[in-house]
């Protein structure tokens, strides 16, 4: 009872740590919602039943305190010598480069990401979904206050390839979970080219596919591709499903994915830039498909009586919104 009243108490605080960081009108204001997120996160990390959580949430604070003290850093420097040295920062915009790369790392984002995998490995799958979702929305409204337009470019395509290329040989659906994610980012960041409209449907439309994903993998305490196989003993129908959500979370058509992509692609201009991220995106899809395989391919022989179907109505919800919600996205989109 204390231990659910404490982890209530540590998640109201990190709601509304990004809450202030998000609606500050000052730069020292949204540090300090950026730490008052860090401190209440990292209690939450801590797992007495798994003896890997105590490193990942030493690795977490590491990490985030680094990218907090070079965020501090560059905003001290800048409003020390706004005044002063205001051509010389603005020929060299090397502090907008440190706020870049701050606010990079603390998303994880590429090629500050050696850090995301590592403790992901080291959590269960709600505060994976907390890391992968919320934990990034105060860094990414915060970047869009000073991007810079030139080094985001080598971003994206970095973070594009690093999610594609870093998955290819991982068992662990944590880590692969880790890489979508950086691929993602990618994606997300490259909105900002458009429209910040179109990075907050791409926002939501992830969050919501990474949930329905994870959602499935807690349910049935699943954490390695080998573990997939024990699915069959529930239902195979069950097991494509679960699958068809991570094809819908590669982005591939006709499940709900491909729709944040497809708004991107249709609006970038930059054609170079947009050309290179479908082509590094296909190899994501390439790692989907192969661990897929197994749910589409193989025939099972299991008998009648031992087949059951444990699933909620929740659980049936996500599953439907991810794997057909693109004719209603279509819909909404060409209304609005």
């Amino acid at each position: 009872m204390k231990k659910s009243v404490s982890n209530f108490v540590f998640l109201t605080t990190l709601i509304l740590g990004s809450l202030i960081s998000i609606s500050s009108n000052n730069w020292m204001g949204a540090w300090m919602g950026l730490e008052i997120n860090l401190l209440s996160f990292i209690p939450l990390m801590n797992n007495l039943k798994n003896s890997m959580s105590t490193e990942a949430s030493l690795k977490y604070f590491l990490v985030q305190a680094l990218a907090s003290a070079i965020l501090l850093f560059s905003v001290v420097i800048m409003s020390l010598f706004n005044n002063i040295f205001m051509n010389l920062l603005n020929n060299i915009d090397l502090f907008n480069f440190l706020m870049n790369s701050s606010l990079f790392m603390k998303m994880g984002v590429a090629p500050f990401h050696f850090w995301f995998p590592e403790v992901i490995e080291g959590m269960n799958w709600m505060i994976s979904i907390i890391l992968m979702t919320w934990q990034k929305l105060a860094p990414m409204i915060l970047l869009s206050y000073c991007i810079s337009f030139f080094y985001l470019n080598f971003i994206i395509l970095f973070s594009i390839f690093i999610g594609s290329m870093g998955g290819l040989n991982q068992i662990s659906l944590r880590k692969i979970m880790a890489y979508s994610s950086i691929n993602h980012m990618g994606w997300m960041l490259s909105s900002f080219l458009i429209s910040n409209y179109y990075w907050l449907i791409y926002f939501l439309i992830y969050c919501f596919l990474s949930i329905s994903v994870i959602f499935n993998f807690m349910k049935y305490n699943i954490h390695y591709l080998s573990q997939t196989f024990n699915l069959m003993k529930f239902s195979p129908i069950l097991k494509f499903i679960i699958f068809c959500n991570f094809l819908s979370l590669g982005g591939l058509p006709p499940f709900s994915g491909f729709f944040p992509k497809w708004i991107i692609i249709q609006n970038l201009n930059n054609y170079f830039l947009i050309t290179m991220m479908v082509c590094l995106t296909l190899i994501t899809l390439f790692y989907y498909l192969r661990v897929t395989y197994s749910a589409f391919m193989i025939n099972y022989s299991i008998s009648k009586w031992s087949i059951t179907i444990s699933d909620s109505k929740n659980s049936l919800i996500f599953n439907f919104f991810s794997l057909f919600g693109l004719f209603f996205c279509m819909i909404f989109y060409t209304i609005f």
